[in-house]
Formats: C-alpha cells, sequence, structure tokens
C-alpha cells in the first residue's frame, strides 16, 4: 500500500522539482508561450474584425449590385420603351406617307382616266361627224346627181324656211 499513500520525502522532493520546473517555465517559456498566445488572439481578432468587415462589405456590395441592376433594368425598360415610340412614330409616318401617295395616284389615276374618256369622247364625235358628213355627202351625191332633182330639193327648201 506504499504506492496509495506517498511518502514526506516524496512530496518533498516532488514539490521542490515542481517549483524549478514552475521557475525555469516562467523565466524563460512563460513570457515567450504568453507573447505567442497574445499574438495567436490578436490574429484571431484581426482575422474575426477582417471577417466582419468583408461581411459587412458584401451586404454593401450586395445592396450596391442591387441598385445596379435595378438602375440597369430601369435604363433598359427606359430605353425599349424609346424604341417602342420610335418605332409606332416610323410606322406611323410610313402609313401617311402611304396613305398620302395612294391618295396622290388615285387622284392623278382620275385625272388621267378623265383625259383619256374626254379624248376618247372628242375623238367619237369626230367620226361621228365625219361619218355623219361622208354619209350626208353621199346621200346628197345620189339624190342631187339629176338636175330635176336638184331643183326640187331647192325648192322645198324654200317652203321650209318661214318668212316672217
Amino acid at each position: 500500500m506504499e504506492l496509495v499513500q506517498p511518502g514526506i520525502g516524496l512530496i518533498i522532493w516532488m514539490t521542490l522539482s515542481f517549483a524549478i520546473v514552475l521557475w525555469v517555465l516562467s523565466k524563460f517559456a512563460w513570457k515567450p508561450i504568453m507573447k505567442a498566445l497574445h499574438e495567436r488572439e490578436t490574429s484571431i481578432d484581426k482575422a474575426l474584425n477582417a471577417a466582419n468587415n468583408a461581411k459587412e462589405e458584401m451586404k454593401e456590395l450586395k445592396f450596391s449590385n442591387e441598385q445596379l441592376l435595378k438602375e440597369a433594368k430601369e435604363e433598359r425598360d427606359a430605353i425599349l420603351r424609346a424604341g417602342r415610340k420610335v418605332k409606332d412614330s416610323i410606322i406611323k409616318e410610313a402609313k401617311i406617307k402611304a396613305n398620302e401617295e395612294a391618295d396622290r395616284i388615285v387622284e392623278s389615276a382620275k385625272e388621267r382616266i378623265e383625259n383619256e374618256k374626254m379624248a376618247a369622247t372628242t375623238n367619237l364625235k369626230n367620226q361621228l361627224a365625219s361619218l355623219s358628213i361622208e354619209i350626208a355627202e353621199k346621200i346628197l351625191k345620189k339624190e342631187l346627181s339629176d338636175d330635176n332633182k336638184q331643183k326640187e330639193f331647192v325648192n322645198d327648201l324654200i317652203k321650209d324656211i318661214n318668212f316672217n
């Protein structure tokens, strides 16, 4: 049972050796260990601060990106609206010009048709007059080929004339 109950000498030597180890550690190792722990603590704090700063910057960048995206979408929508307005105005102008051109073409065609109609009417009248003259001439030649018939025709004309 001696192992379970240590002797006084052993306790003294153990305490003395512990004190020496403690003194050696405090003299030579305690400052570097504490310095290393302090540096480690400082670097961990810096890393945590950097992570928090990065997190804040990410939030700001995310917000900034969302703002930029929103502005870009609004600008795109504005450009599309402007494009639609330009397209509509171009289509409207083209329709107006096409209607004006169609009206001008219809008016020109009406004038041309009227002119051709008048020319055809005039030509028809001229042909009719020419034919009438030819027919009258042939009839007169046939009727007036005899001297008696000529005298009779002149007398009939004189009778038809009313002297007032």
